[in-house]
């Protein structure tokens, strides 16, 4: 995903801010689950989206399906690479992980906070959790790798 805030050196909170809803306005995906950003830093993004019937994967119990929870913590990973202060232009997803710890209570919103811990020349590496409202521990975790687009003429 290209980012098209990168206009100037240095990025401030509201080009971060800029940054990061440009990214998620982009994609389909995320105005289809409701997605919001809750918090921008340095190479961190906090997404949030809320609890919908269209996404529960078991009618029985109310559970939200694991692959919505998938998306917001890609989606929070990708905006987090995009905020990073090396200011990479573009990203995109090349492996992710992610352990589903337990269900996510039903109609709570689901909360991920993805960190951006390393960057090589090309690949951006993330860490991200994912929260329901009750806060007991993690609903999942998730460790990926994303590609890492530097400005031309920027140095690694």
């Amino acid at each position: 995903m290209r980012c098209a805030a990168r206009q100037g050196w240095g990025m401030t909170s509201e080009t971060r801010a800029h940054a990061a809803h440009q990214f998620i306005e982009a994609l389909p995906h995320c105005r289809a689950l409701s997605m919001r950003i809750e918090d921008i830093g340095e190479g961190a993004a906090t997404l949030s989206m809320p609890w919908a019937e269209a996404l529960v994967g078991d009618p029985r119990t109310g559970v939200i399906h694991g692959g919505a929870v998938s998306a917001l913590m890609d989606t929070s990973g990708g905006a987090a690479v995009l905020c990073h202060p090396s200011e990479p232009v573009a990203t995109a997803t090349m492996d992710l992980r992610i352990d589903y710890m337990r269900a996510a209570k039903p109609h709570q919103r689901i909360t991920a906070r993805a960190v951006c811990h390393h960057v090589t020349r090309s690949v951006a590496f993330v860490r991200a959790e994912a929260f329901d409202e009750d806060g007991e521990g993690p609903v999942a975790v998730a460790n990926g790798a994303f590609t890492f687009e530097r400005r031309k003429g920027a140095g690694a």
